[in-house]
Order: C-alpha cells, then structure tokens, then sequence
C-alpha cells in the first residue's frame, strides 16, 4: 500500500512538473511571439484605399477610379442577410467565441497530421477576428509561426474592439474577386447592385469568396461557384437565419452575373471623365485620387452630353462620307467559325449603335454580313452568330476614290463590298423608322474635331466632345488641340475697338492693302474670303458679319497689336499674342475651351469666367475640399427660419473684364452674323443665337462659336495632321462648323423659351440705315436696323472713314477727302485701318 501511495505521489509530483514546465514552454512561446507583434491599435484609424467616384450632375454615375476597387460601408448600412451569409460562410459562432474558435483549430490540427508530407495546403480554421489580424497587420505565409501571431492578435483585438468594429474591418477589407475589395464594391461589380438590393443566392455567393475568388468564378468555374453558394444557402437555413421555402428559391436561381464597366457610366461622356480624372490627379496627386474616397460632383448634363456627341458624330460622319470610300478596314477569311476570327480584331466601343461585321456574302442587290459576337464576362466568345443585309440603300454614299468608278455613286453593291472585307455597319433607316434586318455602311472618319458647350454665366462645362472616339483616340481636341481660330477671333478684336471709343456704326475702308514686314519678310496682302472683291466703306457691323479680312486688319493697326493683345489675354483666348497683324485674323493657335470660354464673357455682360469641369469635391467623410461657386450668399443662412428678414442675395466680386454695353453691341454684331452673315445655317435654331465662323488658311480649320443667352457653345473640325479640308464655300465654317452647332442648338434649346439677349442700362438703341449707319430719317424705315449705343456716342452724321487708299494700295501721308461719299481720313492713319 505504501508503495502505491509513493508511486502516486511520484507520479503527481512528476505530472505538476511537466504541467509546470508546459505552463512555462507556453507562457515563453507566448512572450517569445508577443514580442514582435504589430501594433493592433492602428486598426482604430484605419483608412482603407477607396474608390474615388465621379458623378454628373443628376446623380449619374460618371466614373470610378482606383487601385482596389473599394467602397467603404459602415456595419450598420450593411443588411442582415449579407452580414448572416458571410457568418454563415466564415464563423457562425463570431459571436460568441473570444477570437479564437479552439474546436475549429483542432479539427484543422489534425487534417494537417493526416496530411502530413502530401504537399497539401494545410486546412485554415480562422475566425473572422483572425482573418481581420492576418489581412491588416500580418502577411499570407502558411507556418505555424504566423498562425500562434494570427492567435495572439485576436485575442489582443477582440478585447480592444466591439465584435460591430471587427465585423466591418472584415467585410471593408476582402478581395472577392474580379478587382472588388469589400461587400459594397463586390455587389457593384457582380451584380450591378447596392447591397440592400441583394437576394438570398446573391448574397451566398458573395459570402463563398472570400477564401477562393478565383477558383468560383462566375463563368469560367460556374458549376463549383453554384455548389458553393448552395453550401452557403444550407448553412444560413441550418442556422435558422432564412426559412425553407426562401433556401429552395435561391437554390433554383441561375448564377446571373452583370457586368459592370470600369470605364465611364455615361455614355458619350468618355472625354470629359477623363478630363476630370487629370484635373484631379494635378491638384490632389495620385495617391488621392486612387485611394481616397474622393466624391466629385462635376458639371456634366448627360442629355446635353448626348445631343453634343450625337451632333459631333453626325457632323464628322456627313463630311468624311462626301468624300468618298476608302475600302474595308481590313480583310478576312471566312471560311470556317468567321465568328472567332472576328473576335479578335479591336473593335471601337464606344461608336454605338455603329457595329463591327464581315461581309459573308455579295451580289448585285445586297451583301449579307456577320457581326462581331460579344464576349463573356470571363473573356469567352459568345456562340450567338447574328447576321444582317446591306442593300443598294445602305452603300449609295460609298464612292470610289480611284479605279474607273472614282466619284459615281454606286449602282450596285458588289461594286463597294467583297465577301471578307470587315467594316461597320448600322441600322439602315427609311422615313425616320428602322428597317428590320438592313444596314448601312459606315467608315470611320478621318476627319477630327471638338465641341465643349458651356454655362456662360458660371464658367461651368455641361458637355465636351474631344473627338470621334475616346476608345480610338484618347487625345482630347477640346482641350489639347491648339488649332487657328480663325475668323472667330475677330470678334475680340471688334470687343477691344468697341471698347475704346468705336462705334458699331463706325465706318472703315475695305479695299487692297499691303503691309511691309520688314527685316526681309516681304510685303503682307491679305485678302478677303471672296478674293479680289472689295466694297469700299462699310461699317463695323457690316464688316463683321461678312467676315472682311481688309477691314480687320485696318482696324488691327489703329487701335493697335498691343491693346488687342491684352484684350486676347483678358478673355483667356492667349496667354502672350505676338503683335503682327496677321494675329488679329486668328493666326495664333488656342484650343475649342479657351474660345468657348471667352465667348462666355460676351454672352454674360463681360464677368469673368473660369471653365470648371468640377461643381464640388467631397473627401470620405463628407467634408467638402473644393467648391467652384465662390460668390457669397448673404442671408442664406437663416436661424430660426422665415422671420420677414430681407431676401438672400448672392455678391459677385468676379473681375468686369469687359465693359457690358459693349458685350452687348459685340453680341447685337454677332447676331447679325447669324441673321445675314456667314452662319445664317444658324437660323434654323428660331431662338436669339449671337455666334461667329471661322475658316483658316487653306481651309484647314472651320469653326463656329457663338451663344444664347444662357447656353455657349465652341465647335471647330480639322485633320489632326492640318491639312485643306476642301475648297470654297464647302470648305468654310458656315458650311461645316455651323451646320453642327444647328444641330446641336435646336435640340438644346428645344424646350428653352426664345428670350431675347437682355438690354443693359444706359444704351441706347436707335434707329440706322444699315448700309451705312447713319441716322435713318424721320418716317424712314425701309433698309433700317436699331443700333447700340454707349452713353455719349451717336449715330455720325457724316462719315470719319480712315483707309482711303491710292493707287498702289499705300496711305498717303496726309488727309484724303474720297469724292461723292463724304467719308475722309485722318491724318498719321497709314492707310492700313
């Protein structure tokens, strides 16, 4: 019996000193780990990289951009049944366990001695806590090492944090695939939802990626992502969080994934989302843009957007198919699949309703054609083959460009498409309705351009065109393309006479002039559009409206290079203007946006404009850093609500860079030139328009600015490598600028009232012969106009004509009386105003 009680006491003894020295072995492996462990306290002023996302201003998504695709989602926006699916997936027991779920660790403990030495991926047996540690503040390495850390960190962080906080680090932070980091992002990206939106089948199949996004893809792995998230489905119903009959109607559901683009959201607005993405890149860096969370409300109607690029699109089309086919984009066997083989040519994707095809098929009376088949969200080819007909209608604009049938128009369409020529096509329309079945040829133009429509009040862009395609070209015309103005810089120059004592009524020579250079350049003849036609004497608003280069470059010289410099300068068209008199005609190069912006300045009384693709910027947390708006709003804010006080009123203390009696004579010039200048295309609008054209030399450049009373707009087309874009009249910006801004203006203004351009005080308006602009007579009314004039200006009863000049085109020196006219000229002039 002693001996019994001996070995017992032996083996007590010799148990509490192996359980002393485990407690120890633990008690050093645990201080061994501790030692190195991460600061878990930084979890509290976590900032994940978040998407930042552009709006337009109805709401509209415009664009997202980001390094991890991510939006940040407070636990409690985030539904029950989505935080139950990921419990559910994950760690039913979150709630209740302290960090570390022991019966999961000894399950995968012993998986990992059964396949030991197999080169097996041991089993995770991670709780959420653990996940949450591993993903913020250690790494992927598979060791033991990192799971005792792993461990250790839960513990530290489940006694620091509610299980509300961690739940939300861990939702936020997770990849799920397809570049979606968080529940928010993943929901956007795979269904095209907010998370609220989300159903049963949704929601389970979110919750079953966590640990293997790749391997459930969608598409490419269907039937393992549908067992999956049917796993998913069976351990939310097991768990008593959905009842039967909602487990048996997600299992049934299909696996519906829509893809969502990472491009712009709204169509035609590719450009200026990309516009903006630099605007905010220049101010706030990189880091910012893809990882702050910035919310940018921009400027950007999307129905204006719409009707700008539809107009644009419609203008470059119609000019580059009166030029001629110039073929099949390229060549294509089809024989076989022609569907897969079509896939991999580069179409543009953002030309609709314009689509690649190949031609199948040709006779005489039509061709038969085979789309482009679309792609799957995994990058598969569909097996859908949709095929079409292009008739004789759909090839009549096609002319050849060379070979005996250079110039006809098509009788046949064997004559324009080859079976295997890949093109573009569309649906071919009849009395504005679709015909089922046909298409038309299309090509994609050569030709280039750019529109940006402004608010002339605010400086605020609602809608930009920077070319063709932004899946063609990403150069964007509207801003970067520095382009003659041409023409259309005359009215700065009319802006700066006006301005300085001149008159609309004002009456200078057109006539041959020479201009010497000097230092060995020559002598300078400019001429008028209408070359060796002059009209002797005519007035400013009749010069204007004509466009006459003569005049221009008189009035140029009079006033001075250097005051129309500063003028140029004022309105933004450029920076530093060269005083040579060609400057005056538009010889300089500005871009569509400075010209746009200026003309905003006219169109508005002569405040200062600032062009701003941006109405307001947002960080994460709401607070807004940028604000375009700076005028003050006194009284605006009213505590205590509506007490009688006086109304708010907004303080504009933006610059006067122009005086506003003569923004509104240069406006009244300008309208005349839409009413009987060179834009009369623009009547067609039937609402006030005040615009000018602008064609350069060799008429590589047309443009047309102009305005309404509360809607700007800037159009030019030109090649990208300049060249003549024609001859004559068809080559002009009244036959190709204009049309376009027609266009645009009448679907613009559609459902605007015709509101006249408002009166500013103290002009006068009085009634002038228009021919010379001399006060009509008493009961005269034949032949007249109402003109604007300054306080202390009038109509001339005579005329003051400088420019007479002499026989060889030179001034002479002294004062020249012109016979039968009245006119005569001042002294000192040198005959070039």
């Amino acid at each position: 019996m002693r001996l019994l009680v001996r070995f017992m006491g032996f083996l007590f003894a010799a148990g509490t000193v192996v359980f002393l020295v485990g407690v120890g072995a633990v008690a050093g492996l645990i201080w061994h780990f501790s030692k190195d462990l991460p600061d878990y306290s930084q979890l509290q002023d976590y900032e994940p990289p978040v998407m930042t996302r552009v709006h337009a201003v109805d709401g509209s998504l415009l664009g997202e951009y980001a390094k991890e695709r991510r939006l940040y989602l407070p636990i409690q926006a985030v539904p029950k049944l989505v935080i139950n699916a990921f419990l559910a997936a994950e760690d039913k027991n979150f709630y209740e366990h302290g960090g570390i779920d022991y019966t999961g660790m000894a399950r995968a403990g012993l998986l990992y001695l059964q396949n030991y030495g197999s080169n097996r991926r041991p089993q995770g047996a991670s709780t959420i806590t653990q996940q949450v540690a591993k993903n913020f503040l250690l790494t992927n390495e598979v060791s033991f090492a990192r799971k005792i850390k792993e461990a250790l960190l839960a513990m530290r962080i489940e006694k620091t944090y509610s299980k509300d906080k961690i739940l939300e680090l861990y939702l936020n932070e997770i990849y799920l695939g397809l570049g979606a980091y968080g529940i928010a992002a993943a929901s956007l990206v795979y269904f095209d939802k907010s998370v609220n939106e989300l159903t049963v089948a949704e929601a389970s199949y979110l919750a079953a990626l966590p640990k293997m996004p790749a391997t459930l893809h969608p598409v490419r792995n269907r039937d393992r992502a549908i067992e999956r998230r049917n796993y998913v489905i069976d351990r939310l119903l097991e768990n008593g969080w959905i009842k039967q009959a909602d487990a048996d109607k997600a299992r049934k559901e299909p696996l519906a994934v829509t893809s969502r683009s990472n491009g712009a959201h709204t169509f035609a607005g590719e450009y200026f989302a990309e516009e903006v993405r630099r605007d905010i890149f220049e101010r706030y860096g990189e880091k910012k843009l893809y990882e702050g969370g910035l919310s940018v409300r921009t400027t950007l109607d999307p129905k204006i957007q719409v009707m700008a690029r539809k107009a644009m699109v419609a203008g470059l089309v119609n000019y580059d198919e009166q030029q001629g086919y110039r073929g099949a984009m390229s060549k294509l066997d089809v024989s076989g699949d022609w569907g897969v083989k079509l896939a991999e040519i580069k179409s543009l994707s953002d030309i609709s309703p314009w689509r690649m095809a190949v031609v199948l098929e040709t006779s005489d009376q039509s061709a038969r054609i085979g789309f482009q088949p679309s792609r799957e969200l995994g990058g598969a080819i569909s097996k859908q083959r949709e095929t079409g007909i292009v008739t004789v209608d759909g090839v009549r604009w096609a002319r050849a460009l060379q070979g005996g049938t250079k110039g006809k128009t098509p009788t046949a369409v064997s004559q324009v498409l080859q079976p295997g020529d890949v093109i573009y096509a569309d649906p071919l329309y009849k009395d504005g309705q679709p015909v089922e079945g046909q298409y038309r040829l299309r090509q994609i133009p050569e030709v280039s351009g750019a529109m940006v429509v402004m608010d002339p009040w605010t400086g605020r862009v609602l809608a930009m065109v920077g070319g063709f395609s932004f899946d063609q070209s990403q150069f964007n015309r509207a801003t970067q393309a520095y382009r003659q103005p041409g023409s259309s810089f005359k009215p700065i120059v009319y802006s700066a006479a006006l301005d300085n004592g001149y008159t609309p009524s004002t009456v200078v020579l057109d006539a041959p002039i020479e201009i010497d250079q000097g230092q060995g350049a020559g002598v300078w003849r400019p001429e008028n559009f209408s070359s060796g036609k002059f009209q002797g004497p005519v007035t400013l608003r009749n010069a204007l409206r004509q466009s006459l280069n003569t005049v221009t470059v008189r009035l140029a010289q009079d006033i001075g290079m250097p005051l129309i410099g500063e003028y140029a300068r004022r309105f933004g068209v450029y920076d530093e203007l060269p005083n040579y008199l060609s400057y005056a005609l538009g010889a300089g190069e500005t871009t569509a946006m400075r010209m746009v912006t200026a003309y905003s300045m006219l169109a508005n009384g002569g405040r200062r404009v600032k062009p701003t693709l941006i109405d307001r910027i947002q960080d994460r947390y709401g607070h807004t850093i940028f604000k375009h708006d700076q005028r003050e709003c006194r009284g605006c804010d009213a505590p205590g609500g509506w007490k009688n006080q006086p109304e708010p009123q907004l303080i504009d203390r933006r610059e006067q860079v122009l005086d506003s009696m003569t923004a509104y004579q240069i406006t009244e010039l300008m309208e005349g030139v839409v009413q009987a200048g060179t834009a009369t295309v623009i009547k067609d609008v039937g609402k006030p328009v005040a615009g000018k054209t602008g064609t350069t030399n060799e008429a590589k450049d047309a443009w047309f600015v102009g305005f309404s009373p509360d809607i700007a707009v800037a159009i030019y087309m030109g090649y990208d490598k300049p060249r003549p874009l024609g001859r004559g009249n068809a080559a002009t910006g009244g036959h190709l600028a204009a049309p376009i801004a027609r266009d645009f203006l009448k679907l613009a203004l559609a459902d605007k009232p015709a509101v006249p351009f408002k009166v500013p005080a103290g002009i006068k308006l009085v009634r002038v012969v228009a021919k010379t602009g001399m006060r009509a007579g008493p009961g005269e009314t034949g032949g007249t106009i109402l003109e604007a004039f300054k306080p202390g200006t009038a109509p001339p009863d005579n005329y003051s004509v400088i420019g007479v000049a002499d026989a060889d085109g030179r001034m002479p020196a002294s004062q020249q009386q012109q016979p039968d006219s009245g006119f005569f000229m001042r002294p000192g002039t040198g005959g070039l105003y």
